[in-house]
């Protein structure tokens, strides 16, 4: 784990401000990100299956990767205002990466809640979402929109 930087708080804009606003800023603004491209990718996998038949594996990535950059454009915009890389395609990548593993977070508490702690798949899904918002949001702070500390 050598080379991890701890969490750290963004610096405070004014003097006496307090880096916790800028965290809850940044966190409702991810959620509100984070909100609409489930809405979108719900939407598209819906349309994708229903109306044009696809197979809801398919359906279900192209609308993942959808969500994806729906919810990086917002994140940017409401959450995020400082950027570790300068190339925001290469940004848009590892954001799209990191959600990735994020379904693997996902799949992983639904199945240990449903299989060895016995939850209705639903409970189980809500309290994946939870998991995986958290470790998205901080994985994606981290590594993409805090500015490295300097030596």
């Amino acid at each position: 784990m050598e080379g991890l930087e701890p969490l750290r708080l963004p610096p405070p804009a004014i003097a006496g401000s307090c880096g916790m606003k800028a965290i809850f800023r940044e966190t409702l603004g991810y959620a509100t990100a984070s909100g609409c491209a489930l809405i979108v990718d719900m939407a598209i996998l819906w349309a994708l299956v229903h109306f044009l038949s696809w197979n809801y594996l398919a359906a279900a990535t192209t609308s993942f990767l959808a969500g994806a950059v729906v919810a990086y454009e917002i994140s940017i915009r409401l959450a995020f205002r400082q950027h570790r890389l300068k190339d925001r395609r290469a940004e848009l990548v590892t954001f799209v990466a990191i959600g990735i593993v994020g379904l693997v977070v996902n799949a992983a508490v639904m199945f240990v809640s449903v299989k060895y702690f016995g939850l209705h798949y639903l409970i189980a899904k809500c309290v994946a979402a939870g998991f995986t918002f958290m470790c998205n949001f901080i994985a994606r702070r981290q590594i993409l929109f805090v500015r490295p500390s300097t030596p």
